[in-house]
């Protein structure tokens, strides 16, 4: 069916994915529970991993494997799940998605070495693939152009709230029935969303990617969008992984303080992601934003190297960190959702995601070897030079201001 670029369908979403549907606030849960629910595993391994050392007898370089191996799979498959997102339609996709999470959660618990610990981990790596490809498809069929921006930061806050579930419930849980029951309990909350999003998502339509639409080619803009999020990816995942042993290690703070670091740049996201979102939702804003954010969060890598002289310059650097380097990432996805050729949400979607998820593969590898070296300083002024290099990026992007489907 034809319909006027920019305007809203009748039967069926400016993506063509699913029959249009008014999105209301149990959609927005929905897609916000997907979202936390992606990765998980990797969040469920980094709170319970001192637990699964001490049983398994797995080596901290092997725990730290889990991260390369997760995020790696996720950059691998993210083109191939938008493409499949495309095809078949979000409902299933995020079904799926639900349905493989708690797959790869019931493994993890019963995980009996590294092989399977790896095996599991990658495995989780298909949700992370197919989760911003299937919710932005959502959002574009059951939304309104007005509020999919909004929608857009509120779902993309649910990886940080997935963290802090891993953080702090499950701990406590794991506490009380032991590693692989806390585990299992997320594998069946997970299984349980799955029925949630099937009962709830509009009907996905058997013509979601056929056409020509499918022969658009991705715009330039979202080529630049992958190159800055693989440079911001490399800079977060850094912070994320190193964050509380520098506070541990190098500035004196106790575990639980330096746990809170963690804590407090999590919070920052959410904040940040929602915030900074209903902005790029402005006319005229969005373009601006990720160079903005990017330069911002520059500031923020330079707090990190600073506090090794004053060491509260951490707390205000974790908040930082989360309100520019996390929150950037969101207007990215606000950004792909108004640049996308119909037809095309899924797959251009899955294109930033990846460079995205390239960025936590490898960035903390580098900071590691980099800080092994040499010292944290050098450490964070290379996460200061991967932001510098993603507003580099950005700045055409602000300077052009050019619209795309919505404008």
């Amino acid at each position: 069916m034809l319909v006027k670029r920019g305007k809203e369908p009748e039967a069926a979403g400016p993506d063509g994915g699913t029959a249009r549907a008014p999105g209301g606030r149990s959609l927005t849960v929905l897609l916000t529970t997907a979202m936390a629910f992606s990765m998980l595993q990797l969040f469920v391994i980094g709170a319970l991993g001192p637990r699964l050392v001490g049983e398994l007898g797995i080596s901290r370089t092997v725990l730290g494997l889990t991260t390369t191996a997760g995020f790696g799979a996720a950059a691998l498959l993210s083109p191939m799940a938008g493409r499949l997102v495309d095809r078949v339609g979000p409902r299933r996709c995020l079904i799926a998605l639900l349905l493989l999470t708690a797959a790869s959660l019931a493994l993890i618990g019963a995980v009996p070495g590294t092989g399977v610990l790896l095996l599991a981990v990658a495995l989780g790596g298909v949700p992370q693939a197919l989760a911003n490809p299937a919710t932005n498809k959502v959002i574009l069929a059951a939304f309104p152009a007005d509020r999919r921006a909004a929608v857009t930061g509120l779902k993309q806050s649910g990886v940080q709230f997935g963290a802090f579930v891993a953080g702090l419930p499950l701990s406590l849980l794991a506490a009380g029935v032991g590693w692989r029951g806390a585990v299992w309990a997320a594998a069946g909350t997970a299984a349980l969303a799955a029925l949630w999003a099937a009962r709830i998502l509009p009907a996905d339509r058997p013509s979601a990617a056929a056409g020509p639409s499918a022969a658009v080619p991705s715009p330039r803009d979202t080529w630049r969008l992958a190159v800055f999020s693989l440079l911001l990816g490399c800079g977060i995942a850094s912070v994320n992984t190193y964050l509380a042993l520098f506070g541990s290690q190098r500035l004196g703070l106790t575990p639980t303080a330096a746990a809170a670091l963690v804590a407090v740049l999590g919070v920052a996201g959410i904040g940040g992601r929602v915030g900074w979102s209903r902005v790029a939702g402005r006319p005229g804003r969005a373009e601006a934003l990720p160079a903005l954010l990017a330069a911002g969060a520059v500031g923020a890598a330079l707090l990190l190297a600073a506090a090794l002289r004053a060491q509260p310059l951490v707390w205000v650097a974790a908040v930082a960190v989360g309100s520019f380097a996390v929150s950037a990432n969101a207007v990215s996805m606000v950004l792909v959702l108004r640049k996308a050729a119909p037809g095309r949400a899924g797959k251009d979607s899955a294109l930033v995601s990846a460079g995205f998820f390239a960025g936590f593969a490898v960035g903390p590898p580098l900071f590691g070897a980099l800080v092994s070296a040499t010292g944290y300083g050098p450490g964070w002024l290379l996460v200061a030079a991967e932001f510098a290099a993603a507003s580099a990026i950005a700045v055409p992007l602000m300077l052009r201001r050019t619209g795309g489907p919505d404008a």
